[in-house]
């Protein structure tokens, strides 16, 4: 388990100054020892987030500069490929999600196509039903 998933909700918080979760937000990329990954699709999830809310609030360059910031932390960014929607298809024929739930599923298949069973997030909710990873709730 030397490779972590880090789901969109950690960039967030990590800028989020009044978020309950902004300190372990900014500590764990920093002090961790494992290799952290996320994928293109929670980088544009992270950026339209940050730009429509209206509590953070960033103009385009403004996100697009916390972007590279993060991405200098990361060891990776994965990208979907057809793996990553065989692996989608297979989740969603043994969990049936719906609506919003399936971009969580697409997240886990790009993390899973990967070989990388363990996803950091704030949210255990959106990936607790998943037998398929590890969820680690920072």
């Amino acid at each position: 388990m030397n490779k972590i998933f880090v789901d969109t909700n950690m960039r967030v918080y990590a800028i989020d100054e009044d978020s309950q979760f902004y300190q372990r937000a900014q500590k764990f990329p920093l002090d961790t020892k494992f290799d952290l990954y996320t994928s293109s699709k929670n980088l544009i999830e992270f950026l339209t987030v940050v730009t429509r809310n209206p509590v953070i609030s960033l103009s385009s360059e403004e996100a697009w500069s916390s972007v590279n910031d993060y991405i200098n932390l990361l060891k990776g960014i994965l990208y979907p490929t057809k793996s990553s929607f065989v692996k989608l298809k297979e989740l969603m024929e043994k969990y049936r999600p719906v609506g919003l739930k399936i971009h969580d599923f697409e997240i886990a298949g790009i993390s899973l196509a990967s070989k990388i069973e363990v996803i950091a997030t704030f949210k255990i909710k959106d990936f607790r039903d998943i037998t398929e990873i590890k969820v680690i709730e920072l």
